[in-house]
């Protein structure tokens, strides 16, 4: 196991709602489609109880607004609640007002389930990019402390190459902490999970993340969905291949990647990585309690 404490990560949001699946669940059918996200979070929560590991989990206040006892239980089994916006909208769709609607609303949600305070937001598939790095300015504004919504790299659906591949602050007050990234041959390479993690072989997965430890000095960030656990969810019709590809491929095998992973590193949240290193629950500062309720007016 390497010594370097890295970011354990959970997006949580419902298979339906991810952005491959756009083409076969419109947002407006969500409805005739089974709920499964509680059920596949309680799987993630075992087994991170199983292995002592400690993580954030993004929640989307749809979410939040429905599980509210399964917020409370993720904040209780001592992990960190961040928010992933309201219902999964990109902000590459929204306009700077509506961005401000949407994270105040989750926020709310997220604060009233778990009993603290939520600091850290992601976005919906790594949404800030050039375009909209304006929604750094609003997340400082309505008191988060840190994001996790860039990709440095280049990807067809999102990304920002020119980002730093380090954290690094866009504006003073505000945290970015990129997805983990590995440079190889002069190229910036995907290594800190989703889709690629289930694509490439276990051994090149655990090879980056070292490299980024050992080689490069610094923490990895990491990164799955809930639904990645659940090889038997529902599957819509008419999917585009490369829609088809993304979501499902090796869904079988992921739980026993992660297993490994988990045992292969030291993990932590995102909040003890990277914010407050000496602090055991830094969320729960009445200070910070105070600027999240003050963030919903």
């Amino acid at each position: 196991m390497t010594e370097t404490p890295n970011a354990m990560t959970v997006d949580v949001e419902d298979y339906f709602q991810v952005t491959a699946l756009e083409p076969g669940i419109p947002r407006a059918e969500w409805g005739r489609w089974p709920v499964r996200v509680a059920a596949n979070t309680e799987r993630v929560l075992e087994l991170f109880a199983a292995h002592g590991v400690r993580a954030t989990f993004f929640v989307l206040g749809w979410v939040a607004e429905r599980f509210p006892a399964l917020v409370r239980r993720i904040a209780e089994a001592g992990h960190e609640v961040a928010s992933h916006g309201y219902d999964h909208r990109r902000i590459t769709t929204m306009r700077p007002e509506e961005f401000r609607r949407d994270v105040l609303r989750a926020r709310a949600l997220l604060e009233d389930a778990a009993g603290v305070a939520v600091r850290g937001y992601r976005a919906p598939s790594y949404s800030i990019v050039a375009r909209t790095r304006w929604a750094h300015r609003i997340l400082a504004e309505t008191g988060h402390v840190y994001s996790s919504s860039v990709y440095p790299g280049r990807h067809d659906l999102y990304g920002m190459p020119e980002a730093p591949r380090e954290p690094y602050r866009p504006l003073p007050g505000l945290l970015e902490v990129p997805v983990t990234t590995v440079r190889v041959a002069g190229r910036t390479w995907p290594c800190g999970g989703g889709g690629f993690f289930r694509l490439y072989p276990y051994r090149l997965s655990r090879w980056a993340l070292r490299r980024v430890n050992r080689t490069e000095g610094r923490p990895a960030v990491f990164y799955f969905h809930p639904w990645e656990l659940d090889p038997h969810q529902p599957r819509p019709k008419g999917l585009p291949a490369r829609s088809r590809f993304r979501h499902y491929l090796n869904l079988g095998r992921m739980q026993g990647r992660l297993e490994r992973l988990l045992g292969d590193f030291r993990w932590d949240r995102m909040d003890r990585v990277f914010v407050d290193p000496t602090s055991d629950a830094p969320d729960a500062r009445p200070e910070a309690a105070a600027v999240g309720h003050c963030g919903r007016a």
